[in-house]
């Protein structure tokens, strides 16, 4: 059962989903909010302009029902008066025709906007499946849009009826009217009854719409599955994603390693810290640490110091505070100043020593770190990282670094 609920699509459909079935033509339409486009726009043309519309109608009947006894003999005559009658007639549904050619271009904008896609006109062979034309036949879908159907129907059929029936006698009355005036009530009544059947297919759109943005997106549904994948997808695959981060730790060690033998001194644990400390006067306002580690880096970085013979010393308490509290390349902070001191001066002094001989300059032991810096030792999160480093096999920090 736990597999079954995995398959069943019951999660919304992602934002990248969304626009991947955009750009295959996938996108909300409503045929009624179309329909009720082009009628409000054919309405509201013929309610608007019905006093240029009267009068083109009215020339064009002039033309068409003005006997010539000359031209009635005459063909040449007969088909320019059908040009001027026909002339007549498109001035008088040119304002309409734009109208509606407006509202038919933007309609659909109303929900999905204006989408032109290849995809959409690719042959799939699997729509004449029978079967499957069938179940579609026989699905919720076909009731659902066989009542919408009926519902249309039904709704404009009643509005349009309604309003010729209350205006029957008006109709009537115009077998009794003269002609300028039959034709402007004419156009009046076809104005109303118009009115009246976009009212009735506002309230179709208005059903229709709620039910067209769910059935597209209740298509689009994904799986708790799909949802993981497209996120492993666009995110990446956190294994690729820590195996990068992995070497990028290991190029930024190795870089690190490589500033080991210019150090002036390397301060350790003895075994779990290792901290390389350089100093150039009149460069640097103050020490700053050039390489750090711990565990396995940490014994790398002694190794290289003592190729290098750069000088070692044992000093925990200092160790673990500057690597706790001091980034690679960053100077040492304030509180640290007064110990580091006396481990240069240490160094100063065994330098001398090897250069002109004496007394072997004895090593500090009672360093002055304050105790806040002191964190203690190796936390899991350190160490779970070195481990995580050292048993790739790719990583060259702990094993195959070189200077």
């Amino acid at each position: 059962m736990a597999e079954d609920s995995d398959l069943e699509k019951t999660e919304s459909a992602t934002p990248r989903r969304l626009q991947k079935a955009r750009e295959e033509g996938q996108i909300v339409r409503s045929r009624e909010l179309s329909t009720f486009a082009l009628l409000a726009a054919g309405f509201f043309g013929v309610w608007g302009m019905s006093g240029s519309i009267g009068e083109h109608l009215q020339g064009m009947l002039r033309v068409a029902f003005t006997f010539d006894h000359a031209g009635a003999f005459e063909t040449r005559r007969m088909m320019i008066g059908a040009g001027v009658a026909s002339r007549e007639g498109l001035y008088a549904l040119l304002p309409i025709l734009a109208f509606t050619g407006v509202a038919a271009l933007f309609a659909p904008m109303a929900l999905g906007g204006w989408q032109l896609s290849a995809k959409g006109l690719e042959p799939k062979f699997d729509r004449l499946n029978p079967i499957a034309g069938l179940g579609k036949m026989f699905s919720i879908n076909g009731p659902i849009q066989l009542g919408m159907s009926l519902a249309k129907t039904l709704v404009v059929g009643v509005i349009g009826g309604t309003a010729i029936w209350n205006r029957r006698e008006e109709i009537l009355a115009l077998a009794t009217q003269p002609l300028h005036l039959a034709l402007a009530n004419t156009v009046h009544l076809i104005a109303v009854c118009c009115g009246m059947t976009v009212a009735g297919m506002f309230v179709v759109a208005a059903m229709d719409v709620p039910y067209q943005l769910w059935q597209f997106h209740k298509k689009l549904r994904m799986t708790k599955e799909e949802v993981k994948r497209e996120h492993r997808e666009s995110e990446g695959d956190p294994h690729v994603k820590g195996r990068i981060r992995q070497q990028q730790r290991a190029i930024a060690r190795r870089r690190m390693m490589t500033n080991v033998p210019k150090a002036d001194v390397v301060v350790t644990n003895p075994t779990h810290f290792a901290v390389a400390l350089q100093y150039t006067d009149g460069e640097m306002r103050a020490p700053k640490v050039v390489a750090k580690g711990v565990n396995l880096v940490a014994a790398r970085i002694r190794e290289i110091a003592a190729e290098n013979n750069v000088p070692l010393l044992e000093a925990p308490p200092l160790a673990r505070a500057l690597y706790h509290n001091v980034e690679l390349n960053r100077e040492i902070p304030g509180p640290l100043y007064g110990a580091v001191a006396e481990v240069l001066a240490w160094v100063y002094q065994l330098r001398r020593f090897k250069a002109e001989g004496g007394d072997v300059p004895l090593a500090p032991t009672e360093l002055d770190v304050p105790a806040e810096l002191d964190k203690g030792g190796v936390s899991d999160d350190e160490a779970d990282q070195e481990a995580a480093d050292t048993l790739n096999p790719d990583n060259e920090d702990a094993s195959g670094a070189s200077a």
